[in-house]
């Protein structure tokens, strides 16, 4: 499954992230906590370049605790101050603040020292589509200044936000990257609602979650839609029983097989299946 989403506005957004790197000192990266390797976007590494990194990993509240701790380290161990929030929260904002100000405290300090009085910081604050920045910015200024949505491609514009006095940041349009090298980068994101749900087959989507489920954590699909699972049956056959439970028919007694489709990755991405984390470091140690 060969999984590409890359519309026009995303371009034009890294155009404008490279245009306005230079105005910044600090740049903000939000990760989903469900899947840090597949929301981290490659062009953001070359683009902030010699700026101080902050990562964020979002979300934490639908994610597997143990596996967002090693996640965590995997992170530091490269370099980055990773921060742990729940931006719909509001948990983690006052982390991702200190964590700004400890990594500008020299710079500040040297130009005080210099005669500089106001030594404001700012940030740039990236990531991928629907990955929780406006509903992060909402709730740092503690009203409604971006647009959020649980659809991605909502915000299309930059804008500057005063989160403090000496504390600004750039908030940026979600942007992915031309061309996933790994096919499971794309089924990740699709399943999480990175990418928009209108060029999806939904049907298919969901059958590579019960795939995953099947391998990792099938007893989420037992618990979730009272079921007994079987390690060795076929994920089109597991979708047809979760149907069958739900009641979703269509005429001649078929089992709606969409509606039940919609239904498994709408209660995943509520996190109504148990907090789940589809990819472990393990998998990605150099």
């Amino acid at each position: 499954m060969n999984i590409q989403w890359y519309p026009g506005h995303m371009a034009k957004t890294k155009r404008m992230m490279q245009e306005n790197i230079s105005l910044v000192d600090i740049v903000i990266e939000l990760l989903d906590a469900r899947i840090p390797y597949s929301s981290k976007n490659p062009d953001i590494d070359n683009i902030a370049k010699n700026k101080y990194r902050i990562i964020v990993l979002n979300k934490v509240d639908l994610a597997d605790n143990n596996i967002t701790q090693q996640w965590k380290k995997f992170f530091e161990e490269k370099g980055f101050v990773v921060v742990l929030a729940n931006s719909a929260l509001g948990n983690g904002l006052n982390d991702i603040t200190v964590a700004a100000k400890e990594l500008m405290k020299e710079k500040v300090e040297r130009l005080k020292k210099k005669g500089r009085i106001f030594v404001p910081t700012r940030a740039m604050i990236v990531g991928i589509p629907n990955v929780g920045k406006s509903t992060l910015i909402n709730n740092y200024v503690k009203k409604s200044i971006a647009k959020a949505s649980d659809k991605p491609g909502v915000t299309r514009n930059k804008q500057w936000v005063k989160v403090k006095k000496d504390f600004e940041l750039l908030d940026t349009p979600g942007i992915l990257w031309p061309k996933f090298e790994d096919e499971q980068v794309g089924i990740n994101l699709a399943i999480t609602g990175a990418i928009s749900d209108n060029i999806m087959d939904i049907n298919s989507i969901s059958l590579k979650l019960i795939e995953f489920l099947l391998d990792k954590n099938l007893e989420s699909l037992e618990k979730r839609y009272k079921i007994k699972v079987d390690s060795n049956a076929q994920p089109l056959e597991i979708l047809n029983n979760i149907g069958i439970t739900r009641g979703f028919k269509l005429k001649g007694n078929k089992v709606d097989l969409e509606r039940t489709a919609i239904i498994l990755i709408d209660e995943f991405r509520a996190a109504k299946l148990g907090k789940i984390t589809l990819e472990s470091p393990i998998d990605y140690k150099a």
